[in-house]
Protein backbone atom coordinates (compact mmCIF):
# COMPACT_ATOMS: atom_id res chain seq x y z
CA UNK A 1 0.00 0.00 0.00
CA UNK A 2 1.35 3.42 -0.81
CA UNK A 3 -0.28 6.88 0.65
CA UNK A 4 -0.47 9.70 -1.90
CA UNK A 5 -0.91 13.25 -0.20
CA UNK A 6 -2.70 15.74 -1.31
CA UNK A 7 -4.77 18.85 -0.78
CA UNK A 8 -8.06 18.21 -1.36
CA UNK A 9 -9.84 15.20 -3.82
CA UNK A 10 -9.16 17.73 -6.69
CA UNK A 11 -5.44 17.38 -6.24
CA UNK A 12 -5.05 13.88 -5.27
CA UNK A 13 -7.21 13.06 -9.01
CA UNK A 14 -4.88 15.08 -10.97
CA UNK A 15 -1.70 12.87 -9.23
CA UNK A 16 -3.58 9.74 -10.26
CA UNK A 17 -4.58 10.85 -13.66
CA UNK A 18 -1.24 11.91 -13.89
CA UNK A 19 0.43 8.64 -13.00
CA UNK A 20 -2.20 6.64 -15.65
CA UNK A 21 -1.32 9.16 -18.31
CA UNK A 22 2.19 8.56 -17.82
CA UNK A 23 2.68 5.37 -16.73
CA UNK A 24 -0.26 3.60 -17.81
CA UNK A 25 -1.15 2.53 -14.47
CA UNK A 26 -4.80 2.22 -12.68
CA UNK A 27 -4.83 2.31 -9.26
CA UNK A 28 -7.32 1.11 -6.68
CA UNK A 29 -7.87 3.49 -4.05
CA UNK A 30 -9.13 4.08 -0.95
CA UNK A 31 -11.49 6.64 0.33
CA UNK A 32 -8.95 10.08 1.61
CA UNK A 33 -8.27 10.77 4.87
CA UNK A 34 -7.74 13.83 6.21
CA UNK A 35 -3.73 14.27 7.61
CA UNK A 36 -4.79 14.78 11.48
CA UNK A 37 -2.33 14.87 14.01
CA UNK A 38 -2.72 13.79 18.19
CA UNK A 39 -0.94 15.72 20.75
CA UNK A 40 -1.55 16.50 24.46
CA UNK A 41 -2.07 19.45 26.41
CA UNK A 42 -1.37 18.65 30.07
CA UNK A 43 0.85 16.45 32.47
CA UNK A 44 0.13 13.48 33.27
CA UNK A 45 1.33 9.48 34.28
CA UNK A 46 1.22 6.63 33.04
CA UNK A 47 1.87 2.83 34.39
CA UNK A 48 2.21 -0.73 33.10
CA UNK A 49 3.51 -3.57 34.46
CA UNK A 50 4.48 -6.37 32.09
CA UNK A 51 4.52 -10.23 33.14
CA UNK A 52 4.33 -13.16 30.78
CA UNK A 53 5.30 -16.56 31.83
CA UNK A 54 5.21 -20.04 29.36
CA UNK A 55 7.42 -22.18 31.02
CA UNK A 56 10.69 -21.38 31.94
CA UNK A 57 12.01 -18.11 32.03
CA UNK A 58 9.33 -15.62 31.51
CA UNK A 59 9.20 -11.73 30.93
CA UNK A 60 8.72 -8.74 33.33
CA UNK A 61 9.15 -5.41 33.58
CA UNK A 62 7.49 -2.43 35.32
CA UNK A 63 7.51 1.40 33.96
CA UNK A 64 6.09 4.74 35.46
CA UNK A 65 6.13 7.42 33.08
CA UNK A 66 5.14 10.83 32.70
CA UNK A 67 4.09 12.97 29.55
CA UNK A 68 4.02 16.64 29.08
CA UNK A 69 3.73 18.86 25.90
CA UNK A 70 6.50 20.29 24.05
CA UNK A 71 6.75 23.32 22.63
CA UNK A 72 5.04 24.16 19.06
CA UNK A 73 8.28 24.75 17.60
CA UNK A 74 10.34 21.69 18.79
CA UNK A 75 12.73 20.36 15.90
CA UNK A 76 11.46 16.54 16.31
CA UNK A 77 8.01 16.69 18.66
CA UNK A 78 9.08 13.87 20.61
CA UNK A 79 11.35 13.47 23.54
CA UNK A 80 12.46 11.10 26.06
CA UNK A 81 14.48 11.62 29.55
CA UNK A 82 14.84 9.60 32.50
CA UNK A 83 15.06 10.21 36.14
CA UNK A 84 15.04 7.13 37.04
CA UNK A 85 17.36 6.72 40.54
CA UNK A 86 18.74 3.81 42.41
CA UNK A 87 18.73 1.35 39.49
CA UNK A 88 14.82 0.50 40.25
CA UNK A 89 14.91 0.15 35.82
CA UNK A 90 18.90 -0.41 34.62
CA UNK A 91 19.93 1.88 32.36
CA UNK A 92 20.24 -0.87 29.98
CA UNK A 93 16.51 -1.09 29.73
CA UNK A 94 15.71 2.88 29.23
CA UNK A 95 16.18 2.78 25.23
CA UNK A 96 13.82 -0.04 25.31
CA UNK A 97 11.07 1.81 27.38
CA UNK A 98 11.76 4.52 24.53
CA UNK A 99 11.21 2.33 21.28
CA UNK A 100 7.89 1.26 23.30
CA UNK A 101 6.89 4.99 23.23
CA UNK A 102 8.00 5.75 19.45
CA UNK A 103 6.08 2.78 18.38
CA UNK A 104 2.97 4.50 19.58
CA UNK A 105 4.29 7.87 17.38
CA UNK A 106 3.72 6.46 14.42
CA UNK A 107 -0.29 5.49 15.33
CA UNK A 108 -0.96 7.74 17.74
CA UNK A 109 -2.84 6.89 21.13
CA UNK A 110 -6.63 8.03 20.27
CA UNK A 111 -7.42 7.73 16.73
CA UNK A 112 -4.69 6.52 14.64
CA UNK A 113 -2.87 9.33 13.61
CA UNK A 114 0.54 10.27 14.41
CA UNK A 115 1.50 11.85 17.59
CA UNK A 116 4.16 14.55 17.96
CA UNK A 117 4.46 17.31 20.73
CA UNK A 118 5.33 15.62 23.69
CA UNK A 119 7.77 14.88 25.97
CA UNK A 120 8.45 11.68 28.51
CA UNK A 121 10.00 11.16 31.34
CA UNK A 122 10.95 7.48 32.81
CA UNK A 123 11.15 8.15 36.87
CA UNK A 124 10.73 4.49 38.46
CA UNK A 125 10.02 1.09 37.49
CA UNK A 126 10.93 -2.47 38.57
CA UNK A 127 13.00 -5.37 37.07
CA UNK A 128 13.91 -8.85 37.70
CA UNK A 129 16.79 -10.26 37.71
CA UNK A 130 15.86 -13.32 35.41
CA UNK A 131 12.96 -12.55 33.60
CA UNK A 132 13.68 -9.14 32.94
CA UNK A 133 14.65 -8.53 28.99
CA UNK A 134 14.35 -5.87 26.40
CA UNK A 135 10.82 -6.94 25.06
CA UNK A 136 9.30 -6.86 28.24
CA UNK A 137 10.22 -2.90 28.54
CA UNK A 138 9.39 -2.03 24.84
CA UNK A 139 5.76 -3.35 25.74
CA UNK A 140 5.74 -2.02 28.96
CA UNK A 141 6.93 1.27 27.58
CA UNK A 142 4.42 1.55 24.65
CA UNK A 143 1.31 0.48 27.26
CA UNK A 144 2.42 3.05 29.96
CA UNK A 145 2.70 5.36 27.10
CA UNK A 146 -0.53 4.97 26.21
CA UNK A 147 -2.11 4.88 29.54
CA UNK A 148 -0.56 8.41 30.76
CA UNK A 149 -1.54 9.98 26.75
CA UNK A 150 -4.54 9.44 27.13
CA UNK A 151 -4.86 11.27 30.60
CA UNK A 152 -2.89 13.96 29.05
CA UNK A 153 -6.36 15.53 27.65
CA UNK A 154 -5.22 14.50 24.47
CA UNK A 155 -6.10 16.86 21.17
CA UNK A 156 -6.38 16.24 17.72
CA UNK A 157 -4.98 18.51 15.24
CA UNK A 158 -6.32 19.25 12.06
CA UNK A 159 -4.65 21.00 9.11
CA UNK A 160 -6.16 24.05 7.49
CA UNK A 161 -5.87 25.32 3.97
CA UNK A 162 -5.92 29.37 2.77
CA UNK A 163 -8.31 29.72 0.06
CA UNK A 164 -8.53 32.35 -2.67
CA UNK A 165 -11.65 32.27 -4.54
CA UNK A 166 -12.95 34.30 -7.47
CA UNK A 167 -16.61 34.76 -8.51
CA UNK A 168 -18.78 37.19 -9.90
CA UNK A 169 -19.38 39.71 -7.53
CA UNK A 170 -23.35 38.30 -6.91
CA UNK A 171 -21.97 34.99 -5.29
CA UNK A 172 -20.11 36.73 -2.98
CA UNK A 173 -22.86 36.20 -0.26
CA UNK A 174 -23.17 33.05 -1.34
CA UNK A 175 -19.69 31.72 -0.97
CA UNK A 176 -19.04 33.43 2.59
CA UNK A 177 -21.69 31.80 3.51
CA UNK A 178 -20.72 28.41 2.72
CA UNK A 179 -17.42 29.14 3.85
CA UNK A 180 -19.03 29.86 7.32
CA UNK A 181 -20.91 26.60 7.57
CA UNK A 182 -17.46 24.94 6.86
CA UNK A 183 -15.78 26.14 9.78
CA UNK A 184 -13.94 28.92 7.56
CA UNK A 185 -12.47 32.61 8.45
CA UNK A 186 -13.04 35.35 5.69
CA UNK A 187 -9.55 36.77 5.85
CA UNK A 188 -10.13 39.71 3.21
CA UNK A 189 -12.52 40.62 0.37
CA UNK A 190 -11.90 42.61 -2.72
CA UNK A 191 -14.62 43.74 -5.02
CA UNK A 192 -12.43 46.06 -7.25
CA UNK A 193 -12.29 43.91 -10.21
CA UNK A 194 -15.24 44.60 -12.94
CA UNK A 195 -18.23 42.72 -11.60
CA UNK A 196 -15.41 39.92 -9.97
CA UNK A 197 -15.10 39.29 -5.92
CA UNK A 198 -12.21 38.00 -4.96
CA UNK A 199 -12.44 35.98 -1.63
CA UNK A 200 -9.49 35.12 0.84
CA UNK A 201 -10.01 32.68 3.41
CA UNK A 202 -8.83 29.73 5.90
CA UNK A 203 -11.10 26.33 6.50
CA UNK A 204 -10.30 23.16 7.58
CA UNK A 205 -9.01 20.62 5.11
CA UNK A 206 -12.11 18.56 6.62
CA UNK A 207 -14.68 20.46 5.50
CA UNK A 208 -13.46 21.65 1.65
CA UNK A 209 -11.95 18.45 0.25
CA UNK A 210 -15.04 18.53 -2.64
CA UNK A 211 -14.58 22.21 -2.56
CA UNK A 212 -14.15 21.93 -6.42
CA UNK A 213 -17.69 20.46 -7.38
CA UNK A 214 -19.13 23.00 -4.57
CA UNK A 215 -17.49 25.57 -6.05
CA UNK A 216 -19.39 24.76 -9.30
CA UNK A 217 -22.52 23.81 -8.10
CA UNK A 218 -22.95 27.17 -6.62
CA UNK A 219 -21.57 29.34 -9.22
CA UNK A 220 -22.55 27.38 -12.15
CA UNK A 221 -18.77 26.59 -12.89
CA UNK A 222 -18.67 30.31 -12.98
CA UNK A 223 -16.04 29.95 -9.87
CA UNK A 224 -12.63 29.61 -9.46
CA UNK A 225 -9.88 28.58 -6.91
CA UNK A 226 -6.18 28.17 -5.38
CA UNK A 227 -5.84 26.16 -2.43
CA UNK A 228 -2.58 26.15 -0.17
CA UNK A 229 -1.29 24.35 3.33
CA UNK A 230 -1.45 26.67 5.94
CA UNK A 231 -1.15 25.93 9.76
CA UNK A 232 -2.56 23.12 11.77
CA UNK A 233 -5.21 24.00 14.19
CA UNK A 234 -7.11 21.87 17.25
CA UNK A 235 -10.62 20.44 16.09
CA UNK A 236 -13.60 21.33 18.03
CA UNK A 237 -14.50 19.16 20.71
CA UNK A 238 -17.67 17.53 18.74
CA UNK A 239 -15.16 16.72 15.24
CA UNK A 240 -12.52 15.23 17.77
CA UNK A 241 -15.08 13.11 19.31
CA UNK A 242 -16.23 11.40 15.90
CA UNK A 243 -12.89 10.78 14.79
CA UNK A 244 -11.67 9.06 17.95
CA UNK A 245 -15.32 7.10 18.15
CA UNK A 246 -14.96 6.12 14.54
CA UNK A 247 -11.03 4.65 15.21
CA UNK A 248 -10.99 1.03 17.19
CA UNK A 249 -7.58 1.58 18.87
CA UNK A 250 -5.10 -1.24 17.28
CA UNK A 251 -4.02 -1.63 21.06
CA UNK A 252 -7.08 -3.29 22.39
CA UNK A 253 -6.92 -5.51 19.85
CA UNK A 254 -3.74 -6.98 20.68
Amino acid sequence: QTVIYGLGELHLRVILERLKENFGIDLITSRPKVAYKETVTAKAEGHYRHKKQTGGSGQFGEVYLRVEPLPADHPEGFEFTSEVVGGTVPRQYWPAVEKGCRLVLTDGAIAGYPLSGVRVVLYDGKYHDVDSKEIAFVTAGKKAFIDAVGKARPALMEPFVVLEITVPNKYMGDITGMLSAKRGRVLDTDISGIDTAVIKAQAPLAEVQNFSNELKSLTGGQGTYAMDYSHDERTPPHVQQEVVAAYKPKHEEE
